[in-house]
């Protein structure tokens, strides 16, 4: 081990002690919902001991204990700014954390291990927002995702309809040409797969594209890549070896954000609904399309997922707002034709 080894070393340290950081101080703005007050000063002397006693090797307690009366004091003024809290699936630099950031920049952006989580968290009050990818240009349909959209009692309140380029991150200063093996999101290794044969690349699925750029900058496995966001580099400290590495150039991923009841109340320029078709789908799916079709309204999406045995769900968009009275007349009749008829929300949609 030589002086630039160390210096890597800390590097990566450096950069899960801020990602670490981060994490804290995310849970400490969730904790503002369950605190009467801002200060708790019980609590704070009771971290600050703690930090004392448990500051023993090197670290100095006066140090210590200094650098987390900051934190608590950054902790505090993040809680006083009252910011929304938006939910997504993965761990941060995932592409539904930038889909957040660029619908809402002034949110605090928070990471979630699985796509139920980000509903759950939403509809108990502990998230105002959570988005989710509903379907890509390449890959079709989040199948996860949409079967929970059959039965959750949220609603759609924006859309997101956003670029996806892929790189290949590797760890700096290691030798591109030992790279055997390629770790990332199964459908992101789909969407690459013909980059990744030609290079003659193994690809070993990953939960998360962001979750295998963190991975990798922990680890430093050597002879593997990483295939995630330009973000993701960014934030884990690694080389970008390629861009847009995607088999298609136009590789598009449309997300929905969603909030409770309470908060969807936007006229909007789209919207959504489902509903199911037992045994005869074709005819069912005639029926509602008639409807919207007589009254001259556009529907942009028809889709539809395996529900129960038997059973499908299926999903429509449509343009028109909440206030036009033919899409008000179209809803109206779509409810009483179709079984379990539901409208999930009207909003506007970005292209990012």
């Amino acid at each position: 081990m030589n002086l630039e080894d160390l210096r890597k070393d800390i590097d990566g340290l450096d950069a899960r002690i801020l990602a670490l950081l981060n994490e804290r101080m995310e849970k400490a703005i969730l904790t503002r919902r369950f605190k009467d007050a801002l200060a708790d000063p019980g609590r704070e002397a009771a971290v600050i001991e703690k930090v004392r006693r448990q500051s023993r090797c090197l670290i100095d307690p006066e140090f210590s204990t200094g650098l987390y009366r900051s934190i608590i004091e950054q902790s505090k003024a993040l809680q006083a700014k009252g910011l929304r809290t938006i939910g997504f699936q993965g761990e941060h630099g995932a592409y539904s954390e930038m889909a957040a950031r660029s619908w809402g920049p002034d949110a605090a952006a928070i990471p979630c291990r699985e796509f139920v989580d980000v509903f759950d968290a939403v509809e108990s009050g502990l998230f105002d927002f959570g988005i989710v990818p509903v379907e890509n240009t390449l890959g079709g349909l989040v199948g996860p995702v949409n079967s929970i959209l059959v039965y959750t009692g949220l609603r759609i309140v924006a859309a997101v309809d956003m670029g996806i380029s892929h790189c290949l991150l590797a760890v700096p200063g290691s030798d591109h040409r030992e790279i055997r093996t390629v770790i990332s999101h199964s459908q992101a290794l789909a969407q690459c797969r013909r980059f990744l044969a030609r290079n003659k690349l193994d690809p070993e699925p990953f939960y998360d594209t962001a979750g295998a750029a963190r991975e990798l900058s922990q680890t430093r496995a050597k002879g593997t890549a990483a295939i995630a966001s330009r973000f993701a580099a960014e934030l884990y400290d690694l080389e970008i070896i390629k861009e847009a590495i995607q088999d298609s150039e136009n590789n598009r991923t449309r997300f929905f954000v969603l909030a409770r009841d309470g908060a969807a109340s936007q006229e909007g320029s789209k919207g959504s609904a489902v509903f199911s078709a037992e045994g005869d789908k074709a005819g069912a799916l005639y029926g509602v399309l008639e409807i919207f079709a007589r009254r001259g309204i556009n529907l942009t999406r028809i889709e539809s997922v395996p529900d129960k045995p038997g059973d499908y769900a299926i999903f429509i968009d449509f343009e028109g707002s909440r206030g036009d009275a033919r899409v008000v007349e179209a809803l109206a009749e779509a409810q009483r034709t179709a079984r379990d008829f539901r409208l999930l929300g009207f909003y506007d949609e970005a292209r990012v």
